[in-house]
């Protein structure tokens, strides 16, 4: 894979970032690439600067910044001797915010960062700052989980063939997920997995109605998923996956993010890889709340990545 040359890093040090650090370093050296390692130190919410008298809230900011730098410097000098270009940086402000203002400023091509210590990434992601990165971060995100081990087992691809809706959102999402998945499944010597939910519009309606005779429903249905298969084989005809174990999955569910959940679960997967913003696809689970039911449910790695020309609404501030 050398699709990312400008790597940041981020790091808040309260969750077990090792897995992160070493998953960073390795793309960097890869990809010849530059690494950032980026630190958001969060301001003093008003309260606290009410509570705090033994000294004055910015110089108390000031000396949390200097031992932040303390760490983040130590990071990078270790990141360097390892043959790596780093850089680091640390900014006081709000965590998903500053970061997406480092990725415009910088032009950053990946975001890495640990996923958060707890159950599961409902936790960890849902209404935190991955999930905000997730939503409004212009280049990709990738929430590491801590792991035992260095490379992934198991990679699933998630795309949407879906052809009621055409659009260039999609258009440019599921090659780039086939992509970047199958290039990390190369790269990490890993099973590929590639999943298309698909479901017959009415299914249950029209069958409990009995609007269509048993024969016509399966006839339907049968028709219907050899449209995804012809359209799936389409888009990894495109795909170099020689040397790539490969397996596919077309899932009949009305249920999208269950069954993509539930698949991850059952085969173990360790990193998953999918698109988080298309307006539209009904059909399809790209669309926001959707795709966040996903996140919110599965316990692995997640890689997101946004549709070519998706602006970010987050501003830069003037400098």
């Amino acid at each position: 894979m050398k699709r990312f040359k400008n790597i940041l890093l981020t790091l808040d040090f309260d969750s077990k970032q090792q897995t992160a650090v070493d998953r960073a370093v390795s793309l960097a050296k890869q990809n010849d690439a530059c690494l950032t390692v980026f630190s958001v130190v969060k301001e003093l919410p008003a309260d606290a600067r009410m509570a705090i008298t033994s000294m004055p809230p910015q110089e108390l900011l000031e000396r949390v910044m200097v031992g932040r730098r303390e760490k983040v410097d130590a990071l990078a000098a270790d990141v360097s001797r390892q043959g790596v270009e780093v850089r680091s940086k640390v900014v006081a402000g709000t965590p998903f915010l500053e970061i997406i203002r480092q990725v415009l400023r910088e032009k950053h091509d990946l975001v890495i960062l640990a996923a958060k210590d707890g159950g599961g990434l409902k936790e960890r992601l849902f209404g935190s700052t991955s999930m905000h990165l997730m939503r409004k971060c212009p280049c990709p995100v990738w929430v590491v989980k801590p792991a035992k081990r260095s490379k992934y087992r198991r990679i699933l691809a998630a795309v949407d063939t879906t052809s009621d809706f055409p659009d260039s959102e999609r258009l440019s999402l599921n090659p780039l997920i086939l992509q970047l998945a199958s290039s990390l499944a190369e790269m990490d010597n890993s099973d590929f997995h590639v999943v298309q939910v698909w479901s017959v519009f009415a299914d249950g309606y029209v069958e409990v109605r009995g609007a269509l005779s048993k024969k016509s429903m399966r006839d339907w249905r049968r028709k219907t998923k050899q449209q995804y298969a012809t359209r799936l084989e389409g888009l990894l005809s495109k795909v170099d996956l020689r040397g790539v174990i490969t397996h596919r999955h077309l899932l009949r569910n009305d249920d999208v993010p269950k069954a993509i959940v539930a698949l991850a679960k059952d085969k173990k997967i360790d990193l998953l890889v999918m698109g988080t913003v298309c307006r539209t696809g009904v059909a399809g689970f790209f669309i926001g709340n959707t795709a966040e039911k996903v996140l919110s449910e599965v316990n692995c790695s997640v890689l997101t990545v946004k549709p070519d020309g998706f602006v970010t609404p987050v501003a830069l501030e003037d400098d």
